[in-house]
């Protein structure tokens, strides 16, 4: 939370501020370094822009370089236009051939990225709200409100770590965030089951024993599923490349923090709640 009142929210990607795609092929093949020094000075309307800091990364085949390039007020056309013009003057011979170097160009307006931020805010919501009805008619009131903490503390966590690191929140972002509440809420229902099933077999042991004897019973297969799901995320994070990379550092911190926050962060949570309401009725009780 900190990181991110520092840097006045996430940072957000072209799909949601808008922006320029370019997919370049380069034969042979050039550095992302070297790609980034040549647009340090880009002549816009005779203007010198530096688009260097634009996100510039390698995927797929080498050569095949992809560039995003943030709205920098100027008409995004004439942007992309003197992009494709000083990249072709600092590389000659490595686009020769203009028909195929510039494989894929897009460009994202402020009001598309507006729309998409808006439909991106709007489908976790909607994931929270539709998880509240359900566990509440499944289990109960409070253990829906301690699972939506517990969801909300994993996506905030994921969240601010990108923002501490300052990676940017794209639409491959936003799909890791709700697959983190999906796979977050998986290892929360198990816990919550085995807590509700230990409250009708053990009902004269006190509630907080019960949580930690259910959380004890649970916590071999959370631990295991956990390990194994992020063994397979860090291998897509060290072997997928740059261009899933953001995707998968959302998966492997969400896996870690979605393990914790169901065992530290959503069981304490109905510890609590259990003791003020008992705290209440004993109050009203003594009322009477």
């Amino acid at each position: 939370m900190i990181s991110l009142g520092i840097h006045r929210g996430p940072n957000l990607s072209i799909d949601f501020e808008g922006g320029t795609l370019l997919e370049m092929h380069f034969d042979p093949a050039v550095s992302v370094g070297d790609v980034r020094e040549a647009l340090r000075k880009v002549d816009v309307d005779g203007k010198t822009v530096d688009l260097s800091r634009s996100e510039i990364k390698q995927f797929g085949n080498p050569k095949d370089i992809l560039i995003r390039i943030e709205r920098v007020g100027e008409n995004e056309e004439t942007v992309s236009d003197a992009v494709k013009t000083t990249l072709h003057q600092a590389f000659p011979e490595h686009t020769k051939d203009r028909k195929t170097w510039l494989r894929r160009e897009a460009d994202v307006g402020p009001k598309i990225g507006a729309e998409m931020k808006g439909k991106a805010i709007w489908a976790i919501i909607w994931a929270m709200l539709g998880i509240l009805v359900y566990i509440s008619w499944r289990f109960e009131f409070r253990f829906a409100v301690a699972a939506i903490v517990a969801l909300f503390h994993d996506v905030l966590i994921t969240v601010g770590v990108f923002s501490l690191l300052d990676h940017e929140i794209s639409l491959a972002v936003v799909a890791a965030l709700l697959t983190i509440v999906g796979y977050s809420l998986n290892d929360t229902i198990v816990v919550f089951d085995r807590i509700r099933e230990d409250l009708r077999i053990f009902r004269r042991e006190k509630y907080r024993t019960i949580i930690n004897r259910s959380i004890n019973e649970t916590l071999s297969r959370t631990l295991i599923t956990s390990l194994t799901t992020l063994a397979v995320v860090l291998a897509l994070l060290i072997l997928g490349g740059e261009v899933i990379g953001d995707f998968a550092l959302a998966l492997f911190l969400g896996v870690m923090v979605g393990t914790y926050s169901s065992v530290f962060v959503a069981s304490p949570i109905l510890v609590e709640w259990h003791a003020r309401t008992e705290l209440r009725d004993r109050e009203h009780r003594a009322k009477k």
